[in-house]
């Protein structure tokens, strides 16, 4: 029910609003600076003062304080959710699946983690919540062991000889998946990236597999190709002599 305010009332706090030179819409700051002007300059000590119309600045401020609406007391502020649980992979175990533990709380679950999971995703974990209902973990997956994710995609870096990258050639790059080659030329653009198809998360759903992009570096410390067909040999060579 709304309450009925008398007209005298009303007239009352529009004089005191002119009293004090501000609007019906000034904020409590905006009001109380202007009662401190105001009664500054009608203080009876003062040059200009007068003492009337000190009492009337005095009376005015304190009627509109009287018919301000009251503003209700803020809300306490409500719970925070709890956060949902995070399922933390390395990019090899979001590529094969296989047992993670998480943490719950003081609790420590093993999970076992589909393959071809991406950052983003959602696993269920049945039964999971201190309240026997089910749970659902949030999927993140971290840069680990030079391999990072983005999206399907795989990312690495290789180095690879200096020369090699000035002449072009066909690279030998060791990834997760073994040997692979991919073939350069001298006009690629810095910085040289391969993309190496299917090598990055599998399909999963709706999401196809994706692929590794590898990112060249020069370096000097790669060895030549007839330096490493040495290597290879040198090898091979010792092998024999041993198993001999």
């Amino acid at each position: 029910m709304s309450e009925h305010r008398p007209a005298s009332d009303v007239s009352g706090v529009r004089e005191a609003l002119a009293i004090l030179g501000v609007a019906g819409d000034a904020d409590a700051p905006a009001l109380k600076a202007a009662f401190r002007s105001a009664v500054k300059s009608a203080r009876p000590d003062q040059p200009g003062g007068d003492a009337e119309r000190f009492r009337r600045v005095i009376a005015a401020y304190r009627l509109i304080q009287a018919h301000r609406p009251v503003r209700p007391a803020l809300a306490a502020p409500s719970a925070r959710p709890a956060p949902t649980p995070v399922l933390t992979l390395t990019p090899i175990q979001a590529l094969s699946g296989g047992k993670v533990e998480v943490r719950l709380g003081t609790r420590t679950v093993r999970v076992t983690a589909p393959r071809g999971l991406r950052t983003g995703d959602h696993l269920r974990l049945s039964g999971g919540a201190a309240d026997g209902s089910d749970l659902y973990l949030s999927v993140l997956i971290r840069p680990e062991d030079g391999l990072s994710v983005m999206g399907d995609d795989l990312f690495m870096s290789w180095p690879v000889e200096r020369r090699l990258m000035a002449d072009g050639g066909r690279v030998e790059i060791e990834t997760y998946a073994g040997a692979r080659s991919a073939w350069i030329t001298a006009d690629m653009a810095a910085p040289v990236r391969v993309r190496l198809k299917g090598l990055g998360l599998p399909a999963r759903g709706s999401r196809a597999a994706g692929h590794l992009f590898v990112t060249l570096t020069p370096s000097s410390d790669t060895p030549s190709a007839a330096e490493d067909l040495l290597v290879r040999f040198t090898r091979v060579w010792t092998q024999e002599r041993l198993a001999a």
